[in-house]
């Protein structure tokens, strides 16, 4: 049986470990040939291996030089699904935020997503066919998170981008929506739970946080993106979809 991405070339930014790994290898699952990109290009090494629809290449979204190189490298090839879900998580309440922190949150988190949709969206209106999903947080305009100032503001415009996008683009066959994660399990919340001043009042912590008392898991988040990216969601676009174990409730 035909997956439910079938024939479709979909382009996957962050794949180099977390969620976006995931998604890349659950695509490649439903039958999509998948481009998975992310700056740390050994991370992603042994995807062809797991799937050999899954093409890894290297792609720093906060640098435009490195967008535009990937876009001469594209050629002709036609992109149907785009997952902006490479991320940058600034620490910090906002006097504690320096510039470096926020000119890498807008880089990063907001200006890369506008510059891949760029990339691709021509192609996109000129087919009358498209899927972008921008991966989020529900540490956006969805929730105040404390110490993520940065983060979350960036992710609260990277909601608005997908309205915005949602919106001007909603004759022409594209669709755009947001996927709100809660707290996962990642190799960069392992990262931030290690590097903190107490690791296992952090984990609790950051565990505490969902009422169904655990955390997510980036499997859960792959899942929720194929649906997203299928036509089973066809009727869908703007809209802001929040898998966070209650997080927010």
């Amino acid at each position: 049986m035909a997956g439910r991405l079938q024939d479709r070339t979909a382009l996957i930014t962050g794949a180099g470990q977390g969620i976006g790994r995931e998604i890349a290898l659950a695509f490649a699952a439903e039958g999509a040939r998948v481009i998975a990109a992310s700056r740390t290009a050994e991370k992603m090494a042994d995807l062809p291996e797991r799937n050999p629809a899954i093409r890894p290449v290297a792609l720093d979204v906060g640098d435009a030089a490195s967008v535009d190189a990937l876009g001469d490298s594209l050629g002709q090839e036609q992109v149907d699904i785009l997952v902006n879900c490479a991320g940058w998580v600034a620490n910090g309440a906002l006097l504690e935020s320096s510039e470096e922190d926020w000119a890498r949150s807008w880089a990063i988190n907001v200006m890369g997503p506008v510059r891949l949709i760029r990339l691709v969206l021509p192609g996109m209106i000129a087919r009358r066919r498209g899927n972008i999903i921008n991966v989020a947080s529900v540490a956006s305009s969805i929730s105040g998170v404390p110490g993520r100032c940065a983060y979350g503001t960036t992710k609260a415009a990277l909601i608005g981008l997908t309205k915005s996008v949602a919106r001007d683009y909603i004759a022409s066959g594209v669709r755009c929506n947001a996927l709100c994660p809660g707290t996962t399990a990642s190799p960069s919340l392992e990262e931030r739970i290690r590097a903190s001043e107490d690791p296992e009042a952090t984990r609790r912590a950051f565990i505490a946080r969902q009422p169904m008392g655990r955390l997510g898991t980036p499997q859960e988040m792959a899942a929720t993106a194929v649906w997203m990216a299928s036509d089973e969601s066809a009727f869908m676009t703007g809209s802001v979809i929040v898998v966070d174990g209650g997080q927010t409730l």
